[in-house]
């Protein structure tokens, strides 16, 4: 939405759901929270089912990374925080209500910056508070299409984050740049993995400025929050072109269409009657605050501004390189061995490039021992760049050792008496460039140098090339 003429009149809040999965067992019950790839309705027990009789007991591990994360969101801890019933039928809450929390969130009155066009923007944080994940439904096809519904309550009981933002955001792009800053915080604090399925669920508020606000509902995607809301807003613009009053609602995000519809007109805090959960007693928690932020550790912006001191390198290489822990830590493990300078180079740059173009994470990567290694080949110059990416490639691709790729491709840099005699060759077969370039067109230099690297295969030196051949142009 940037550049669209939108700047200001877009308003979007956020309500993140974070699966605390890092957990052994679910928020109030001993079921393991190790559902992934399960039969559907396995991992249940009469509590997480909400069966009569059956009592909730807290997870004390789910509070203390509740208080971590919003200590790490430069939240005021409460002194006192209460668990509630939040009352509604759906058919993946066979109890009938939730338990959430509500007068008496566990951590209120936080910030987070994000990047928007250059500056920083502080976005407050609301509140943060813990409740149990309902079961999951299954739709044949769409949720409009669907001929029934598959209910499978091994989610039942997940531990859950809901971190709720002030309407602060401006555009989907800081709305999706907010929601991967969150994510690197809570993989950094180890207490959320992002990489598996519905561990981060987005509800996105949004509306024009002077109109009402739409919901859009359990956007499941990191994408999909900055494409569902693009459409929205698209959509709330040609109604307010067409003089039609926007309807506050809750909407649905189908991904495959691209494409938001309605689900129900919103409903207000007062009609889920919410009332204190007899079952559990409020928690005293604020002396637990001391002891966990001790614990912290060391978080992406602390980190950025680290590696910036310590190894010397650019800003936007340490925010690529700290944008996620995996990459933090790959990076550290060559850094140490390497000129940290280049390897951020070949990490932030190379490395990350070819990793997203095959859509694959850096838990995918080659070890970093072989990463050292291209470096130092690189460094003494027994391998060119492009030999150093080929040998990249081979590795991410087919895997291997990289002494054997360099040795099987004959990657290894040619010697110099070589590149000569394809640099007086080239200036021989290429008169016409050899006169652009004495006309005082540098660009015919380029032209020049490439044809020596494709004589050579690229197996020579770019900078040597190009000062063989200033030397013998000259001379002639």
């Amino acid at each position: 939405m940037d550049g669209d003429g939108l700047e200001g009149s877009v308003i979007i809040g956020l309500e993140i759901h974070c699966q605390l999965n890092k957990l052994n067992s679910k928020l109030f019950c001993g079921c393991s929270t190790k559902q992934q790839g399960l039969e559907p309705n396995t991992m249940t027990c009469p509590v997480c089912l909400g069966l009569p009789g059956a009592l909730p007991v807290i997870n004390k591990k789910a509070v203390e990374y509740s208080i971590m994360v919003g200590l790490a969101l430069s939240c005021e801890i409460a002194e006192h925080t209460q668990f509630y019933r939040k009352n509604y039928y759906y058919p993946d809450l066979p109890r009938g209500f939730q338990i959430t929390q509500y007068d008496w969130p566990i951590a209120s009155n936080g910030i987070l910056t994000v990047e928007a066009d250059g500056e920083e923007r502080t976005v407050r944080i609301r509140r943060v508070h813990m409740e149990e994940d309902p079961g999951r439904l299954v739709h044949q096809g769409s949720i409009e299409t669907s001929k029934f519904v598959l209910v499978d309550y091994n989610r039942s009981g997940m531990p859950l984050l809901e971190v709720v933002t002030e309407p602060d955001l401006r555009s989907p792009k800081e709305a999706r740049r907010f929601i991967n800053k969150l994510r690197n915080i809570l993989e950094y604090l180890d207490v959320f993995d992002g990489s598996l399925e519905g561990a981060l669920r987005v509800d996105a508020n949004v509306s024009l400025r002077g109109g009402a606000r739409v919901e859009i509902k359990n956007i499941s995607s990191y994408k999909g929050v900055e494409r569902a809301l693009l459409f929205e807003i698209s959509r709330q613009q040609n109604m307010k072109r067409r003089g039609v009053k926007v309807t506050q609602e809750t909407r649905h995000y189908d991904d495959e269409r691209n494409c938001t519809i309605t689900l129900r007109t919103k409903e207000q805090a007062e009609e889920y009657r919410y009332y204190p959960e007899p079952d559990l007693v409020p928690l005293s928690v604020k002396s637990w605050e001391p002891r966990l932020k001790a614990t912290l550790p060391e978080l992406p912006d602390a980190r950025r501004e680290r590696f910036k001191k310590q190894y010397s390198i650019s800003d936007d290489h340490a925010k690529v390189i700290t944008s996620e822990i995996r990459v933090a830590n790959y990076y550290e493990c060559v850094a140490g061995k390497c000129e940290p300078r280049l390897a951020a180079t070949w990490v932030a740059d190379y490395l990350k490039g070819e990793l997203n173009y095959r859509d694959r994470d850096i838990k995918d990567a080659f070890e970093p021992e072989k990463m050292i290694y291209i470096l130092e080949q690189l460094k003494t110059g027994i391998i060119t760049d492009k030999g150093a990416v080929e040998v990249m490639r081979a590795l991410l691709d087919e895997g291997g050792d990289p002494k054997d790729i360099i040795l099987s491709r004959n990657l290894a840099k040619v010697e110099t008496d070589i590149t000569k005699a394809a640099v007086k060759d080239v200036i021989k077969e290429n008169l016409e460039a050899i006169r652009d370039y004495k006309d005082g067109k540098p660009q015919a230099l380029n032209y020049l140098v490439g044809k020596v690297m494709k004589k050579t295969n690229g197996r020579a030196d770019p900078a040597e090339v190009n000062l063989l051949l200033r030397e013998l142009l000259e001379c002639t």
